[in-house]
């Protein structure tokens, strides 16, 4: 009696226990995912390009300051590439005409080693042609980085103010000695307050940076030429 009893029993709990084992393995597959008690694999690596290394904290460079300000010094990181400073039309015109008119000042100084009398001359001619040349090179320069062109069709450059006529220019390379000296002051003079007359009106007008202190010294440099090439005349 107490065996059947025994076995009554465990066919009881068998009975309660078996379904209650199937139902929590098919809520583990349910929570896993796959349904089948399987793990989820893990998701793939990611195949994302690396990021570009930061630059290097450790370095400087010296900033320029704005005029008047000096330099200072800053990490290397927080420079940034700004490309060209913002330049108007005026900036624009202002360039493509100074180029032909600088053009003009070095024809007339390359003429003086061989003809002028006053070693004080053929020194103006020098200074001319040692400053003016690079500011060309600084020019076209300027405008090749903003993809602009260096002439202006159409333009007859000998319209803008302090231009000398092919006719002086010629006049000028057939005169010698004394002559000469006196014609180079007179024309060069001319030009000078010519471009001093163009650099002054950007001054007020234009919005690159570069060119307003290009214009600056142009008019300071020039006027200083003006005045000495009229003591040479007063001597």
């Amino acid at each position: 009696m107490t065996n059947r009893r025994a076995r009554t029993l465990a066919v009881v709990t068998l009975a309660v226990v078996l379904p209650l084992v199937a139902f929590l393995m098919i809520r583990l597959g349910d929570d896993t995912g796959t349904g089948t008690g399987q793990p989820v694999a893990a998701p793939a690596a990611s195949t994302a390009p690396p990021t570009a290394s930061p630059v290097p904290t450790h370095l400087t460079v010296i900033a320029p300051g704005r005029p008047g300000e000096t330099a200072s010094t800053r990490p290397a990181h927080e420079v940034r590439d700004v490309g060209p400073a913002p330049h108007n039309s005026l900036d624009v015109v202002f360039v493509q005409m100074m180029i032909p008119h600088h053009a003009q000042a070095l024809a007339m100084a390359e003429l003086a080693p061989d003809r002028a009398a006053d070693p004080d001359v053929r020194a103006i001619a020098e200074r001319i042609r040692a400053s003016q040349g690079p500011e060309m090179g600084m020019m076209r320069g300027w405008l090749q980085t903003r993809g602009l062109p260096a002439e202006v069709k159409g333009h007859d450059h000998g319209t803008m103010r302090g231009m000398q006529s092919p006719e002086a220019m010629r006049q000028l390379a057939a005169t010698r000695g004394a002559d000469f000296d006196r014609l180079f002051v007179r024309m060069m003079t001319e030009h000078h307050q010519g471009a001093i007359e163009m650099a002054t009106k950007l001054l007020t007008v234009g919005s690159d940076l570069t060119l307003n202190e290009f214009a600056n010294a142009v008019a300071t440099e020039q006027t200083v030429e003006i005045d000495r090439m009229r003591e040479i005349l007063d001597s």
